[in-house]
Formats: C-alpha cells, sequence, structure tokens
C-alpha cells in the first residue's frame, strides 16, 4: 500500500461551513477523528493522482478484454473532468450516474469529483419514478447513463425526466465500445432544451486542479428512499481501514461481481479499497457462475464479494466436468444473513479461500469477521475502533449482551444525517444512526445482526 504522504487543509478548514444538504459532524468529533488519523485531508480525486505516480503503469480496471492502467485512468478522469464543465457543468452541482459495471462508471465518478460535480449512485433496476425522484431531490443538472442497457431505453427516460423541468439539462449516453451513438457523435438539444451528448465525446485538455476540501460531500449513495451524503475524509478512511482489515496489496485482484455502484462492492474494502492498494479492479456484467467463475480463474482474482444467494449458485455450477481454476481466490466476502455452517464448509472447500462475514449499510455501518476456514457466527466486529455501536430496547435503553434489541451506530464514517432530511427521525438527538436492524452481542462482543424492524421510537438516544 502506498506510503505517499499526502497534503490537505488543517480539521477547521475542511468542516467550518454547513455543507449544502447535510449534517455536519460535532466539532469535538472532527478534531478527535483528525487527531486519531482517520481522516487525512486528501480528496478521493485527488488520491488518484497519488495513484497514478505510484503505479502508472500497473493495471487499474480490466472490463472483458478492456485492461486501464492507473496512469490512464487518471489521464482520462483529468480530461472527462474539463470536458464536463466545457460542457456546463458547475462546482457545487449534482449528477445522477447510472452505469453498468463498465470502466466508465469509475472513470466518470472520479471526473465528476475531480470538476467539483457530486456524483449521486443510482441503481441500473431503477426506472422513471425513481430516478425522478433522485433528480428532484438532489436537483441535478446532469444525468450518465447507457443509450440502452438490457432492452431497456435510459435516453428516453431521461428526456422525460427533463421534460417535467425543471433541473435535468444535461444527459451525457454511454455506449458500448464498436457501438454506434444516436447522436452520432455529437450534442443535441431537445424542444425543452436538455442538451445530449455521448459520454466518450467529453473530452478536453486538462484545467488546473480546483482546490476542493476532504470535508466536502464526496459523493450521495442511496440508502432506500434516502440519501447519504459521503464525504471524502470519511469514505476515503472507510475503504483504507477495510482494504488494510484484509490484508490488500498491490497484487491482489479484486472481482467487482456486484453492482458497482452498491456500498458493499464500492467500499467495503470494494473498488475503491482496491485502488487505496494499488491493486486490479475486474468489472463483472453478471454475478452469475458463468461470468464470474471464468474471471476469477482468467484474471486470478484473489478476492470478491457476493451475497449469499450468489455464493449458492456459485457453489453449484463449480466443480463441473471442466471446472474453472480458482486456486487463486483467498478470500470470499458474504454480505447478509450468515451461511449455514454446512454450506460455508462446503464453499470454503469447493472455492478453497477464506470466508469473511460482512455487514454493510450505505451510511458506513461496517462490521467484518476476521477470514476463517469455518463457517462465521457472527458479523464481527467494527471496522473502527471510533465506531459506537449501540443496542437498544424500544424506549431507548441498551439492553445486556445477548439480547436482541435496536442497533444504534455512529462513527468517523457515519454521516450524521441523511441528505436535506435534517429533521429525520433515522438519527437520534445526539447522532446515532437508527439503522432499523434488529441485532445482539455474542460472548465474544460480536455483532450478529437477526431482523429489521421499522423505524425506531422518537425516544430513542
Amino acid at each position: 500500500m502506498s506510503t505517499r504522504p499526502v497534503e490537505g487543509p488543517a480539521p477547521k478548514e475542511a468542516h467550518d461551513h454547513l455543507l449544502d444538504g447535510c449534517t455536519p459532524w460535532p466539532e469535538e468529533f472532527v478534531d478527535h477523528y483528525w487527531a486519531a488519523g482517520h481522516w487525512r485531508g486528501n480528496t478521493l480525486d485527488n488520491l488518484l493522482r497519488g495513484w497514478a505516480l505510484d503505479h502508472g503503469p500497473r493495471t487499474a480496471l480490466v472490463h472483458g478484454d478492456t485492461r486501464v492502467t492507473y496512469a490512464a485512468l487518471n489521464r482520462r478522469a483529468d480530461r472527462m473532468a474539463a470536458g464536463f464543465r466545457l460542457r456546463g457543468l458547475r462546482r457545487g452541482q449534482r449528477v445522477v450516474v447510472q452505469l453498468p459495471n463498465v470502466p466508465e462508471f469509475v472513470v466518470t465518478v472520479f471526473a465528476l469529483m475531480r470538476a467539483g460535480v457530486v456524483p449521486v449512485f443510482c441503481p441500473m433496476t431503477h426506472r422513471e419514478p425513481e430516478v425522478s425522484d433522485l433528480v428532484q431531490l438532489t436537483q441535478a443538472t446532469g444525468y450518465v447513463g447507457p443509450a440502452t442497457h438490457a432492452g431497456f431505453d435510459h435516453t428516453a427516460m431521461a428526456a422525460e425526466i427533463a421534460a417535467q423541468g425543471p433541473f435535468l439539462r444535461r444527459v451525457f449516453t454511454y455506449e458500448p465500445p464498436g457501438t454506434a451513438s444516436p447522436f452520432g457523435g455529437g450534442l443535441t438539444t431537445d424542444p425543452a432544451g436538455c442538451h445530449y451528448s455521448p459520454l466518450d465525446s467529453i473530452d478536453a485538455p486538462p484545467e488546473p486542479a480546483l482546490a476542493q476540501s476532504a470535508g466536502q460531500v464526496a459523493l450521495l449513495m442511496p440508502a432506500g428512499t434516502r440519501l447519504v451524503p459521503r464525504t471524502h475524509d470519511d469514505y476515503a478512511y472507510q475503504a483504507r481501514a477495510a482494504a488494510e482489515l484484509v490484508s490488500l496489496t498491490e497484487d491482489d485482484v479484486y472481482l467487482a461481481a456486484l453492482p458497482a455502484d452498491s456500498a458493499f462492492a464500492f467500499g467495503c474494502p470494494g473498488i475503491l479499497g482496491t485502488l487505496i492498494a494499488g491493486g486490479t479492479v475486474v468489472l463483472a456484467d453478471a454475478p452469475d457462475p458463468a461470468e464470474c467463475l471464468p474471471a476469477i480463474a482468467r484474471e486470478r482474482v484473489t478476492l470478491t464479494s457476493v451475497t449469499p444467494a450468489i455464493a449458492e449458485t456459485w457453489l453449484a455450477a463449480h466443480p463441473t466436468t471442466e471446472p474453472a481454476d480458482l486456486s487463486s481466490l483467498r478470500l470470499l466476502q458474504i454480505d447478509g444473513a450468515p451461511l449455514p455452517p454446512a454450506t460455508a464448509d462446503r464453499v470454503a472447500t469447493a472455492l478453497a479461500c477464506r470466508l469473511q462475514q460482512v455487514f454493510a449499510l450505505p451510511e458506513g455501518v461496517l462490521t467484518l469477521t476476521r477470514p476463517t476456514t469455518t463457517a462465521p457466527t457472527s458479523h464481527g466486529h467494527p471496522l473502527s475502533p471510533d465506531d459506537q455501536l449501540r443496542i437498544v430496547d424500544a424506549a431507548g435503553e441498551d439492553v445486556p449482551d445477548g439480547t436482541p434489541g435496536h442497533l444504534l451506530a455512529r462513527g468517523p464514517y457515519t454521516p450524521r444525517g441523511h441528505y436535506r432530511t435534517p429533521t429525520s427521525p433515522t438519527f437520534t438527538p445526539n447522532g446515532y444512526l437508527r439503522t432499523g436492524t434488529l441485532a445482539r452481542r455474542t460472548p465474544d462482543g460480536s455483532l450478529l445482526v437477526t431482523g429489521q424492524v421499522g423505524e425506531a421510537p422518537e425516544s430513542e438516544g
């Protein structure tokens, strides 16, 4: 992992203003997180500059036959950022990003951040009602998505949302390499005044770097119907700490089998943690075994993250009459309910790797077991020594260890409020997130999530 020193603003400079639509951490917590070394004052897009210097010719991204080096990723993000500004995007604006697992997703996210624009992650499964709600909530001026994907016309959807006004005015459409753009490579404008451009045409000579604060919002991540504002400082810490926990190095290869925009695949440690370590990210089009097992063998993947259901499908498909060589795989992360011991044993044996149980929320709550060859019996311990987890009853009182209750959490990578919902009952008055889950502590102090609940009563905290 790179030891290149970074420079950033002093803590108070990073947090001396109220972020747009966001609840700041109290000053005493900010000071502590800086003193503890969790927050280091470097923006994610500036970290990419350091990775390019440290690992320039190494492969950062793989998708099918496409391979992108760290130097090329940084260069493309630079030129795309300048192209976005040339097309009218301005610092502080929001842009909805709805892209499949392709290198352009990673490039676009870094380019928008480098342009001072906040990417709003949007699942590929969202359609007009959900995307329109995101546009209205964030007042997004732009949308980046495929022209069409899996038979759905994303361009037509964007046009319908733009016609509703008043925010969406720039649409950038992605086409797979070798596919003709519906705009013929140029810019068009519809009667509603919305401009449409092919994403691969967003290119301009790099401009001087913007002066940005790592305390600003880096990205907005969906959590149900809400959005979570993740700052550069808090998200960099989460991905870096998760990468260190699983001993990621530049020799590791991570398979993004789940959607790249998901909390689990992007930063637990996922895509971002792998890039922080100087490793390689392999982007899979789908999580099914026909796609992923050959990719593990071909790219010598060392770790990946899936759900229990996906793990079951992989197990059923392997071994076959000509099994893929999965000997490179050292770690399989599982998000969700713990695998039954018999299933975990079969997975560990068939895939010849260690297992790690994970509980991850977009709000930053992250617990992980230590990797093992046996079935994890819990969801592990919190990522950070400064995570504060409480398990409470309906009245907001802490319950004894071993007793199920409502899980509350706060810490250096858990924001203090959802985007533009300052009075949301999802957070207690003293800043704990009401996670909406039931959990209990096991005898060794680990967390075991046991179910889901509705929003906790107002009296908690």
